[in-house]
């Protein structure tokens, strides 16, 4: 509990970051509302394609930029780790008798919540622009814990880069070589029978995939409930790894500190 608790306050001070800028959010919704609306229109008719079994494209791709919209903000995370260590903050609550893993943790819950508001505006958005969902409350909420499951591993291993690189370049250069590769081999924008063969046996492996396939599934009217388990299941086990990744490169940066 008192990890918990300590977890808590530590993502509170992140809260009232978000909230002397509330603009922040905003600001990092621009690019998933573009890629929403632009692409929504643009390939609006590959739902004719044989195979493709969606009602409308903006049914198809909402689930996968709310997906793809968490996996992003996760790679922001090492960022924060940085700027803490550049300011003296992380030195002072490596003195404090604050808990070691609470520091971690209340990042992860930070984005939790900045997941889910922002989720939540992005699945607004696409209804506003005809996207109809038969899974209803329950849908919404797997895809909210898609989101979730995903965004936190990924978050771990951005503050795990943090804790080893300590440069903001090198993290920039490292998310961005890992995120932009995972985004394209998952059906965030076609749909997975119609991608090349090598990329469908790529997406197999691909946490992103995971994640979409499960919201997705969800949100429709024929979801797989054995999948959709077994897809959160995995993310999961992939959250146990970088969390384990993270509290090692935590160790490695206390010890040099």
């Amino acid at each position: 509990m008192k990890l918990l608790a300590e977890s808590w306050y530590l993502n509170l001070r992140q809260v009232r970051g978000l909230l002397r800028q509330p603009w922040y959010v905003a600001l990092t919704l621009v690019q998933p509302i573009i890629w929403l609306v632009l692409y929504g229109q643009l390939f609006r008719r590959v739902v004719e394609l044989p195979g493709f079994k969606a009602r409308s494209y903006i049914d198809f791709i909402s689930p996968g930029i709310v997906i793809m919209s968490a996996l992003f903000a996760s790679g922001w995370s090492g960022m924060g780790i940085i700027v803490d260590i550049d300011n003296g903050v992380m030195d002072r609550l490596l003195v404090s008798p604050v808990n070691r893993w609470a520091i971690i943790l209340g990042r992860l819950i930070n984005l939790a919540i900045i997941t889910v508001v922002q989720s939540l505006i992005l699945f607004g958005l696409g209804a506003l622009l005809g996207a109809r969902f038969t899974g209803g409350v329950l849908g919404l909420l797997v895809l909210l814990a898609a989101a979730i499951l995903l965004g936190m591993p990924f978050a771990a291993l951005s503050i795990a880069l943090g804790f080893t690189l300590r440069k903001s370049e090198s993290v920039i250069g490292a998310v961005n070589f890992i995120l932009l590769p995972l985004t394209f081999l998952s059906p965030v924008f076609m749909a997975n029978n119609l991608m090349p063969e090598w990329m469908r046996a790529a997406a197999k492996l691909n946490p992103v995939n995971w994640s979409v396939e499960a919201g997705r599934s969800a949100l429709g009217g024929d979801a797989d409930w054995s999948r959709i388990v077994l897809h959160l299941a995995l993310l999961v086990l992939f959250g146990f790894v970088s969390c384990s990744l993270a509290v090692r490169a935590f160790r490695a940066y206390q010890r040099s500190a």
